[in-house]
């Protein structure tokens, strides 16, 4: 079967899809949040959304919680999980998008928007991958199950409410990531870093940066006193020197400076520009006041130069995973409290109560405290196992590729979480291919749309050879 041309047969169903889905601005909104809208009213959107796309396929289809659901084609005991996501990260600054962030503009062999690369493009490839695999009348021998979760960017409770209630799979990829596959990822952690201060006198009024952990933050804003003209004069010379944008000015007794940075995903911190970092590192040379003076110092010396932790102590790698990197995505000053929120990625074999109890003593040279928040362990499958020997082949197969070595990745899918709830095998397959830029969490973010007709014919193929009747010898 050729699934590469029947994908791309039905590449305006596609791309119009796609388009659809993009325009439900499905971001966290915990103003929102009830128990029929446990994350807003726009994850729900489009989770039901897709839902309704294959009640219209005849699939079974079910709604859990309004957190995560599912729909599910042929027939068996055992049960092929293809685990994607329909929420997205916010847009950031949207004056820095050429292109309406929830539009689904398609230019130049692309399709832009929030969510195409991450994860609303992979995810209608697979999902036109199990419609081909159905209307091809593909004998099936196990039940194939997209699994939806709308919490994804900020928490994976969706997935957690849907495996307290709901059957494991027995296997599964999780289309989220990287061709050929990812087979390590990194343990997530969420750290708080924090200090109080007497408040009085300090030259730092606030300073806030950042809106998720998982996100480096693109704007930066502080609000100074005591402070004069030649610091905002000073100020927009640092922004000329060093080819930032920002602002500088005067309001009431009060002096506003503001930091535009480049937004990335956590997992690569050192593709973007931390606005946050960016404004400690010009007000270090400024402030004098002694909790101001340290906490800018702070976070200059611990992440303006580096984003391995060698100030933290955390610095580690490994030759299965590379390094461990930390992301400062929220900074809050205010009413005597500095803290600084981190994601950091660490290594598959990151000694972690060590390392994190050396960071906590190393941070008291700073007055400030460091706590973890929430920890998801790394995640590894052997690339002996027999899913990934499978998945591997049939990427090979469409890509003609045969020299990328499988991956490890900083960033955190479902496979993860599956393995955490059982002993089912599950890896992130896809769809980004080998030399395409990261846009994922990025201004901008599209989708290449030969590529997503690609990965919609690799994702068929990979359903047939995992579940179909003569193939069920393949895996176990």
């Amino acid at each position: 079967m050729d699934w590469l041309q029947l994908a791309t047969a039905r590449k305006e169903e596609l791309l119009t899809e796609l388009q659809q889905l993009i325009a439900i601005k499905s971001v966290l909104n915990e103003q929102e949040a009830s128990e029929a809208t446990p994350f807003g009213r726009g994850p729900l959107k489009a989770l039901e959304w897709l839902l309704t796309k294959g009640e219209e396929q005849g699939m079974l289809t079910k709604n859990v919680d309004h957190m995560a659901g599912h729909i599910e084609m042929g027939q068996g005991d055992e049960l092929l999980g293809i685990l994607c996501h329909v929420d997205v990260v916010p847009a950031g600054n949207e004056a820095n998008w050429m292109y309406p962030p929830f539009e689904g503009t398609i230019a130049d062999g692309k399709l832009y928007g929030r969510g195409a690369i991450d994860d609303k493009g992979p995810t209608m490839a697979a999902w036109l991958a199990m419609k081909l695999v159905k209307d091809a009348g593909v004998p099936l021998t196990k039940r194939v199950r997209m699994i939806i979760g709308t919490d994804e960017e900020t928490g994976f409770r969706c997935v957690d409410r849907y495996f307290e209630k709901e059957e494991m799979p027995t296997m599964g990829f999780a289309p989220d990531a990287d061709f050929p596959l990812i087979n390590a990822e990194k343990g997530i952690a969420d750290l708080l870093i924090q200090q109080r201060f007497a408040n009085e006198n300090e030259q730092i009024v606030s300073f806030t940066a950042g809106h998720r952990l998982n996100m480096v933050p693109d704007l930066a804003t502080v609000q100074l006193q005591g402070m004069t003209v030649e610091v905002g004069q000073a100020f927009e010379a640092f922004l000329a020197e060093n080819q930032f944008e920002g602002t500088a000015e005067v309001r009431d007794e009060y002096l506003l400076l503001t930091l535009k940075g480049r937004s990335a995903h956590a997992m690569e911190p050192f593709k973007g520009l931390n606005a946050g970092v960016m404004l400690c590192a010009f007000l270090a040379d400024v402030v004098t006041t002694p909790a101001s003076k340290n906490f800018v110092t702070f976070v200059k010396d611990a992440f303006a130069t580096s984003c391995t932790g060698e100030v933290l102590t955390l610095a580690y790698r490994d030759e299965i995973s590379g390094d461990t990197t930390l992301n400062p995505g929220i900074f809050n000053v205010t009413a005597g409290v500095a803290e600084i929120k981190i994601s950091m990625r660490y290594a598959v074999t990151f000694p972690f109560e060590q390392k994190i109890t050396s960071a906590q003593l190393a941070l008291q040279n700073y007055g400030f405290t460091l706590d973890v928040i929430d920890n998801s362990p790394p995640h590894h499958v052997s690339a002996d196992d027999p899913l990934v020997q499978v998945l591997e082949s049939v990427y090979r197969k469409y890509s003609g590729d045969m020299t990328t070595p499988l991956l490890a990745t900083g960033g955190g899918t479902y496979a993860r979480a599956m393995a955490e709830k059982g002993d089912a095998t599950c890896v992130a397959f896809g769809m980004l291919f080998p030399g395409e830029p990261d846009v994922a969490h990025r201004a901008d973010e599209f989708v290449v749309i030969e590529n997503l007709l690609k990965a919609a014919a690799i994702y068929a193929e990979a359903i047939v050879k995992l579940a179909g009747q003569t193939e069920k010898e393949d895996v176990k």
